[in-house]
C-alpha cells in the first residue's frame, strides 16, 4: 500500500480485490501501471471502457460481466451465469460459455486468437474472481480505520487489542505500537481499567480481563472501590478496603506476578511470596491484616459503640528477601498475561539481534504465507527466539520426528524436523533455549510447493564468538577519545581471537574517511564489546558473519 501511494478511494478498492493468495502476483503491475511505469495495454481496444479505472487489469467479476455483454453480446441474464460459474468453479458450465464467448465476440469482428487469450485469462481470474461491491466495503472500512489510526493512535490501537483475541493477535498489535511509537504499560491496579484503555498521558496500559486467575467479580470490585474512594496508597490500603471474597488470593497472586502491585515499591515481587523461617508468607500476612480490619470495622459499626475510636491495627511488615532473576518474573508474568511485560528473553541479545542479519519471524512469515508471489522464493533466512514448544512423535512407520516452535518480539513460528534433521538437531528441542535457525526455502520432492530446510542451528549465546568474522566501527574523528581508545585496546588484548577490527574514521569537516584496522592480529568478540558499543550511539556498527 505504502509503494501504490493511494490517491482515490479507487485504489483502496482495487487492493483489497488484489491482496489475496493468486491475485497477489498482480500487484506489482498494478503499482507499475498507476505510476507510469509500465504501460497499460489493452487486448482489445473495447475493454479500455472497463479496464481503465484499473490499469488494463482484471480485477472484479462486475468487469468481466460488463465485457462478456460488450464483446459477445452476452445478455445481462447471460453475465450472471458467467459470474456464478466463475465464483462456483463450474468448468461444464465455463465450457459451454466460451463457446457462446468466441462466436458471439466474432460475429462482432474481434479477432479468435485476443479471443482465446481473453477467455485463458478470465478461466485463471476464476480461481480468485472479487465481487467489487464486497470490496468497496471492505475499502470503506479500511479507510475508516485508517483514518482513525492516523489521527486517534492510541484510542484505536487500545480498541484493537480489546478486540484482538488470541495472544498472537495481541502481541502482533503489541509490536505494531512499539512501531508507532506508542507506549503500551503494564497492568496497574490505580490505572489498568477492565480492558485496554487510554491513559491521560496518550499512554495504552493494559487491562485486568487479560490477567489469568483474576475474575470478573474481583475487577468490578477493584475498578468500583477505586472508582468511589480514590486511589490504593499501598498494598495494605487494598487489603483495608477490598471485600477478599471477591479479590481472592488467587487473584492477588496473578496481579502480583502481572507486575499490577509494582506502584507500591516499598515491596518488590518476591516479598509477596517469601516466607522467612518461621513466619508467615508475605501474602498470607496481607491478606490476614485485612480480613482483621475489616471485621472490627464491621463490628464496630454493628454495636452501640459504633462511634467510639477503635485502636489501629499495624499493617505487619513483609520479610526482606532478594528480587527474583529477571528470568523468573518474565515467566510469571508469561503465565498470567500471556506476553512478557517488563522485558523479554531476547533483551540481553541485541547486539545480535541487530547486527548478525536476523530476520523477525513475522517478516519470515509474511514471505512464507506468500511465497509464491516473490521473484526469489528459495530464500535464505537467518531466524531467533526463544523455544517456546517442542514435540518429539512418531511418523505412522515409526519414525521419529519433531516440531520446533520459537517465538521472538513479532511473533512465533515452528519448524519441522524430519530424520536427519531430527537426529541432527534434536538437542536443541527444549523449552527456554535461546536459539539461531540458519536455513532456506527449498521445492518439495516432486513438487512445487516450499518447505523451509534448516542448515544449521545455535546457541544464540554462542553466536558472537562463533560467527563474527569482522567488527567494522564507522566514527567521526572529534568522537575519539581517551575513554574510547582505552576501552578498545584493553578489550582486544583481553579476548583474542580471529575475527578482524576495522575502523572507518571520518572527518566530517574536510570531508574524507580512512580507513583502518588495528595492530593486533584479531580478538574475539564478546559481551562486553557489545554492551559497549550498544551504548556508544557515536559509532555506527557493521559486523560481517561467517
Amino acid at each position: 500500500l505504502r509503494e501504490l501511494k493511494p490517491d482515490k478511494f479507487d485504489d483502496l478498492i482495487a487492493m483489497n480485490a488484489l491482496y489475496r493468495p493468486g491475485p497477489m502476483a498482480y500487484i506489482p503491475d498494478y503499482i507499475d501501471r498507476k505510476h507510469g511505469k509500465k504501460q497499460v495495454e489493452y487486448d482489445l481496444p473495447d475493454m479500455e471502457e472497463h479496464l481503465k479505472e484499473t490499469y488494463g487489469i482484471t480485477v472484479y467479476q462486475e468487469q468481466v460481466m460488463l465485457l462478456s455483454q460488450k464483446l459477445a453480446g452476452f445478455s445481462k441474464g447471460d453475465a450472471d451465469v458467467l459470474r456464478k460459474a466463475m465464483g462456483k468453479k463450474q468448468i461444464s458450465v465455463l465450457n459451454k460459455m466460451k463457446v457462446q464467448f468466441i462466436e458471439g465476440a466474432t460475429l462482432k469482428g474481434h479477432p479468435k486468437d485476443k479471443l482465446e487469450k481473453i477467455w485463458t485469462d478470465w478461466e485463471a481470474f476464476a480461481q480468485y474472481a472479487f465481487n467489487k461491491s464486497h470490496s468497496t466495503c471492505y475499502a470503506f472500512v479500511a479507510y475508516q480505520t485508517a483514518y482513525l489510526k492516523a489521527h486517534y493512535p492510541s484510542e484505536y490501537m487500545a480498541a484493537v487489542l480489546n478486540h484482538a483475541g488470541g495472544i498472537e493477535k495481541i502481541t502482533f498489535f503489541m509490536e505494531e505500537c512499539k512501531r508507532m511509537s506508542l507506549t503500551v504499560l503494564g497492568p496497574d491496579i490505580n490505572e489498568s481499567q477492565n480492558g485496554f484503555a487510554v491513559n491521560k498521558k496518550g499512554e495504552i496500559r493494559f487491562g485486568f480481563s487479560g490477567l489469568k486467575g483474576v475474575g470478573e467479580n474481583a475487577i468490578e470490585h477493584i475498578i468500583e472501590e477505586r472508582t468511589k474512594h480514590g486511589f490504593y496508597s499501598s498494598i495494605y490500603d487494598l487489603a483495608k478496603r477490598v471485600n477478599t471474597r471477591a479479590a481472592n488470593k488467587k487473584s492477588l497472586e496473578s496481579l502480583i506476578y502481572s507486575g499490577a502491585f509494582d506502584c507500591f515499591p516499598e515491596i518488590i515481587r518476591a516479598q509477596y511470596f517469601h516466607q522467612a523461617p518461621g513466619d508467615m508468607q508475605g501474602l498470607e500476612k496481607i491478606l490476614k491484616f485485612g480480613n482483621v480490619f475489616q471485621l472490627q470495622n464491621a463490628t464496630t459499626s454493628n454495636t452501640l459503640f459504633g462511634d467510639l475510636q477503635m485502636p489501629d491495627i499495624v499493617p505487619p511488615k513483609l520479610s526482606p528477601c532478594e528480587p527474583w532473576p529477571l528470568a523468573v518474573q518474565l515467566d510469571y508474568e508469561k503465565e498470567v498475561t500471556g506476553m512478557y511485560m517488563s522485558g523479554h528473553p531476547l533483551d540481553n541479545f541485541k547486539f545480535e539481534m541487530r547486527h548478525y542479519n536476523i530476520s523477525a519471524l513475522a517478516d519470515y512469515n509474511e514471505f512464507k504465507l506468500a511465497i509464491s508471489t516473490h521473484a526469489n522464493p528459495a530464500r535464505q533466512f537467518r531466524l531467533a527466539g526463544l523455544v517456546v514448544d517442542c514435540q518429539h512423535r512418531l511418523t505412522k512407520t515409526g519414525k521419529k520426528f519433531g516440531i520446533l516452535t520459537i517465538e521472538d518480539y513479532s511473533g512465533k513460528t515452528e519448524f519441522m524436523l524430519w530424520s536427519e534433521d531430527y537426529v541432527k538437531y534434536t538437542a536443541y528441542l527444549e523449552k527456554g533455549l535461546i536459539i539461531l535457525v540458519e536455513g532456506g526455502f527449498m521445492t518439495r520432492y516432486n513438487s512445487e510447493t516450499y518447505e523451509f530446510k534448516l542448515s544449521k542451528v545455535h546457541l544464540l549465546d554462542t553466536v558472537k564468538p562463533a560467527l563474527t568474522k569482522q567488527v567494522v566501527l564507522e566514527i567521526q574523528s572529534q568522537h575519539i577519545n581517551n575513554k574510547f581508545i582505552n576501552f578498545i585496546e584493553t578489550n582486544i588484548k583481553t579476548n583474542p581471537g580471529k575475527t578482524s577490527l576495522k575502523f572507518n574514521v571520518v572527518d566530517v569537516r574536510n570531508n574524507f574517511r580512512v580507513g583502518m584496522y588495528t595492530m593486533e592480529k584479531g580478538f574475539t568478540m564478546n559481551d562486553d564489546m557489545a554492551v559497549f558499543l550498544l551504548g556508544n550511539p557515536d559509532v555506527e556498527v557493521s559486523v560481517v558473519t561467517a
